[in-house]
């Protein structure tokens, strides 16, 4: 508030009230003293408002220009001015405080570099072609674009020309990524566009971080087109061809592919083309022209007997799938009772999802993930049975009966295990995940894949990791089985010889005299026993040289081939009518740059 003094003041002596307000109100400095309208009142100008706006206000109260504050120049960060302080115009006589900036509407200019940039993002992100950037039409809109130095639009030409030297770098920078990575792993498969009837191989890249935070990185590796039929002798000369390319052939620790034949037989080596081969890729070949875009069948090309080609895992997602649709539905098919209970159910749910396909109500399950049907059949089990019927009635289905509708429920509850190791491996693998192990041995120990439980880079890779150790085995046998698979793998690993840390002269040493001290050796056991005995989070690693290696070595190969099989979604959409002439060089590498993560590679690299 103001102080009882300023009324005794004169209204001529400007000075005099700048100095009282100097000493007063925190604010002060936003307000020029004009006149004093009576004993009671005073006139003063708001030095933020534009022109001579001019406030009355009580001589012993600010809450007037409190308020206009509030309302006017709510916006503004107000300085305060400690009491006792003296304003700058009022002690100094200097100029007046400084008032609110304007609005700048002027749009700051683009580098030549950011311009660039921005344009070949738009062209990536939304699949235009690269002939865009001559089109009139497109060329006045980036006129409009303030630039510096008055830049001028290349045309294609010129920009394939930059776009190529950009995606040059990009290659040098992942090379020089991966020289400082020892294990990598890679995820494949093959598809066929219909738009012009060509087949490609994808593949992509991914390590796990060694430094300290341990994370999974991923990067798309190559698109290439294949060419004749998918036999393994092709498939396997091209992975080959794609992983040398890039310096990864001792590197490569496995691919992950679906279970489809060519990749399982291409790992086994190159074999001449048998005829029931032929037979089965000219069968598959001839239902590939059905969709617009085709995955087909890969894994049971590549295998683990040919060691410099890498080992071959078949992806678990695919192989949890197989469990989820032929195995479940053969085993309920093989008895009547079962049979005829389930397919009722099923094929209600089915037509209650066709007729609902526009609903957000109901899940509508998709064709390339199985755990979206289970989804979909839990959302109509959640639904009352008196509700169900009577949606079902209006949309003209069968309604449910008591025992369908219990069979739904038991069918949810069953299948809970797969569906939760189907979400944690078709999800982002960033990161190590809980409770997967204990899922998949639910899963594989009740199928004919029981046999997978044992193999020997699975369990390395479980109990090298912090999170599970041997936590998931319930057997004592079968926990101290796998605890000395994991001292054997310690033991090929060889530690590294420490130098000492000092230099003693042999002079020196020679005037005192040592017993012979036998030398420490490594010791595999203990190191096992000191990393069980640990915490349980995924730095604790960094304490044990030998383990991490081996974390890091069965741990780099990813459970699914899900990231390959996304990545390739994306083909349909380059591939459009207007776009189905694209070479197979620019459209491979339109798929690999478009969603490049790797050292934040800008999306903008495109066609070449």
């Amino acid at each position: 508030k103001l102080t009882s003094t300023f009324s005794s003041l004169s209204s001529s002596t400007t000075l005099q009230v700048n100095f009282v307000f100097a000493h007063s109100w925190k604010y002060r400095n936003y307000f020029e003293f004009l006149s004093a309208k009576n004993d009671n009142n005073i006139k003063v100008h708001c030095t933020l408002c534009a022109g001579q706006k001019v406030l009355a206000t009580f001589k012993n109260a600010t809450s007037n220009l409190r308020k206009h504050l509030e309302l006017q120049h709510g916006t503004v960060k107000l300085m305060e001015v400690p009491p006792g302080g003296s304003t700058q115009r009022a002690a100094t006589g200097g100029p007046p405080p400084l008032k609110q900036q304007k609005l700048n509407f002027g749009a700051k200019p683009v580098s030549e570099r950011e311009l660039k940039q921005l344009i070949g993002q738009y062209v990536v992100e939304e699949m235009m072609p690269l002939s865009t950037v001559d089109l009139p039409a497109f060329r006045t809109i980036i006129h409009r674009i303030p630039t510096t130095a008055n830049y001028e639009l290349p045309h294609r030409g010129a920009f394939s020309a930059y776009l190529e030297k950009e995606h040059a770098e990009m290659e040098r920078n992942l090379k020089a990524a991966l020289n400082e990575v020892d294990f990598v792993s890679t995820t494949a498969d093959i598809w066929t566009a219909n738009g012009n009837n060509r087949s490609y191989t994808g593949v992509t890249l991914h390590w796990i971080h060694r430094a300290t935070t341990l994370e999974r990185n991923k990067s798309a590796l190559a698109c290439r087109r294949i060419r004749g039929r998918h036999t393994y002798d092709v498939i396997g000369a091209e992975i080959k061809n794609i992983h040398s390319s890039y310096g990864l052939l001792n590197k490569v620790v496995a691919t992950v592919t679906d279970n489809g034949s060519n990749f399982v037989k291409a790992f086994k080596g190159f074999q001449p083309i048998t005829e029931s081969d032929d037979e089965t890729e000219e069968e598959s070949t001839r239902t590939d022209d059905d969709d617009d875009v085709t995955f087909l069948n890969l894994t049971e090309i590549l295998s683990a007997e040919n060691e410099g080609d890498g080992q071959h895992h078949r992806c678990t997602s695919h192989t949890i799938n197989i469990i989820s649709t032929s195995d479940v539905e053969k085993y309920l098919t093989s008895h009547a009772e079962s049979k005829a209970i389930y397919r009722s159910s099923i094929a209600k749910c089915t037509a209650l999802g066709t007729k609902s396909s526009r609903s957000t109500l109901l899940l509508v399950p998709t064709s390339t993930r199985w755990n979206s049907f289970s989804d979909a059949v839990k959302r109509v089990a959640e639904i009352p049975l008196s509700d169900l019927n009577t949606l079902n009635s209006k949309l003209g289905v069968k309604c449910f009966t008591d025992r369908e509708y219990q069979f739904l429920h038991e069918y949810c509850t069953v299948m809970k295990p797969m569906t939760a190791a189907l979400d944690i491996l078709q999800d982002s693998l960033s990161r190590m995940t809980a409770g997967l192990p204990d899922a998949i041995v639910q899963v594989y120990s009740i199928t004919r894949f029981a046999s997978l439980l044992d193999d020997k880079d699975a369990l390395l890779a479980a109990v090298s990791c912090p999170k599970f150790k041997l936590r998931w085995l319930r057997d004592a046998g079968r926990r101290e089985q796998v605890k000395e698979l994991l001292v054997a793998e310690c033991r090929k690993v060889v530690p590294a010889p420490h130098s000492p840390t000092t230099t003693v002269s042999q002079g020196e040493m020679d005037f005192f005299t040592f017993e012979p001290q036998p030398e420490e050796t490594y010791s595999a056991e203990q190191e096992v026993m000191d990393y069980l005995r640990s915490a349980y989070d995924l730095e604790i690693l960094h304490r044990f040289r030998n383990i991490k290696k081996i974390f890091l070595k069965y741990n780099t190969p990813t459970p699914s081939s899900a990231p390959v099989e996304r990545r390739f979604c994306l083909g349909g959409l380059v591939l459009t009518p207007r776009r189905n002439r694209l070479s197979d060089r620019r459209f491979g590498k339109t798929i690999v740059n478009e969603v490049q993560p790797l050292l934040n590679i800008i999306f903008y690299l495109f066609f070449f």
